[in-house]
């Protein structure tokens, strides 16, 4: 615990020093959680990583950070560019997933390896994890059409994400007689998080509108996150086959709830009281992402590694511009809203965890390609994403806060 206490006050001064040289404060974070994770100096070690209370802490944690986006989901303020949203997400998650597919799908044809191992790659690499671009947009206060676009997206990315990524693994799951998922269970990973969390948030908006004091509004909202968290803790662990609930996705739809039921000047002095919380737990939820990254991996990156980096990148930004466009976005949206869509490591590593356990058994060989790619490929991705999405958003003009990280 100790150790734990020194690796986050350290996260929290290396994002300082971070900031200073106009860079997100997040960068600080990750390498701060790479630095003293269990690749490195080993204070955030590998025995508290695999704690089940740690996970349950760090699950509760990311619950409430949903709370960062599902606030700004409400509805008045986003139903004017709806179908905008969510073509734009369809193209930029689809077309990365079928370039990504495609690029490994020609490399392993010359390779003799199968091709529906591309189908893997490209369902890992179409999700984008919001955290690292949210953090961005919560410490510079980004405001504009690339920031507007991106919050709700990052719900939707998330959706799609888990339908094609668990679709591709049932596919070669059941091609390769290991069973894989079934194809019943794919709807549950998606609407489950959304019953969970809609059903507390309708409870605590009846409650919130009928409440008036500071006290009052961080009881109700601080006990209904409890609680769903609990319950979702225990529905992941011991009712799903896979511990796979998207517990951000949890804490989104709670508070997109009640944020739609109140008033805009009710739901910005809840927010005043837990933004500084927020915040906390957003360093924590970042830690947890760079400590299983392996920096050692970065001298070890191949080709494959490479290819992953690149065509995904190339999917996320085409795939954006070409979305954009066919929806008239502005063209600040167009030109750099892919650029804020990189980041993915904590997602492309629970993705990647469950086709490793799905192919193990039968090809560890293959199983043992795409956890090295992945690995390799977050540590290198997620440095280089979190710089470009801070430019993203730089380019567009939309940075506010510029003032206080000179």
């Amino acid at each position: 615990m100790i150790g734990y206490i020194i690796t986050f006050i350290s996260a929290i001064i290396l994002g300082k020093l971070v900031s200073k040289m106009k860079l997100p404060a997040i960068l600080g974070w990750l390498i701060a959680g790479m630095i003293l994770g269990p690749y490195a100096l080993g204070l955030l070690n590998q025995e508290l990583l695999d704690n089940q209370i740690y996970k349950y802490i760090i699950n509760i944690l990311e619950c409430i950070v949903g709370l960062m986006i599902g606030t700004e989901l409400v509805w008045k303020k986003i139903k004017s560019a709806g179908k905008q949203i969510i073509v734009t997400t369809l193209t930029q998650s689809l077309g990365t997933f079928f370039l990504v597919s495609l690029a490994f799908g020609v490399l392993f044809f010359f390779l003799d390896i199968p091709f529906y191992l591309g189908f893997i790659f490209g369902g890992i690499a179409l999700a984008t994890a919001p955290a690292p671009a949210l953090s961005i947009v919560k410490e510079f206060k980004t405001q504009g059409p690339v920031t507007k676009t991106l919050i709700p997206m990052a719900v939707l990315d998330d959706v799609i994400g888990v339908i094609i990524f668990f679709s591709a693994i049932s596919i070669v799951g059941g091609h390769i007689s290991n069973g894989g998922m079934p194809f019943y269970m794919i709807p549950l990973f998606i609407i489950l998080p959304i019953i969970i969390g809609g059903i507390g948030g309708l409870i605590c908006g009846f409650i919130l509108k009928k409440t008036t004091t500071v006290t009052s509004y961080i009881i109700n909202i601080g006990v209904s996150l409890l609680v769903i968290s609990f319950l979702s803790i225990y529905i992941n662990e011991y009712l799903l086959p896979v511990s796979i609930l998207n517990f951000m996705l949890i804490g989104m739809a709670f508070s997109a709830i009640f944020a739609n039921m109140l008033d805009e000047e009710k739901m910005q002095n809840i927010m005043r009281y837990f933004n500084p919380v927020i915040s906390i737990c957003l360093v924590a939820v970042i830690l947890n992402l760079g400590a299983p990254l392996d920096y050692h991996l970065i001298l070890g990156a191949g080709v494959f590694t490479a290819l992953y980096i690149i065509f995904r990148a190339l999917g996320k930004y085409f795939g954006a511009y070409f979305g954009a466009s066919i929806t008239n976005a502005p063209q600040t949206v167009k030109k750099y809203l892919g650029f804020t869509l990189l980041p993915h490591s904590g997602v492309s590593l629970v993705f990647t965890g469950i086709a490793v356990n799905v192919l193990s058994p039968i090809v560890p060989e293959y199983a043992n390609i795409i956890q090295g790619t992945i690995a390799a490929a977050a540590v290198i991705n997620e440095i280089i994403a979190v710089i470009i999405a801070k430019k993203g958003f730089e380019w567009a003009g939309e940075l506010q806060n510029m003032e206080n990280n000179n």
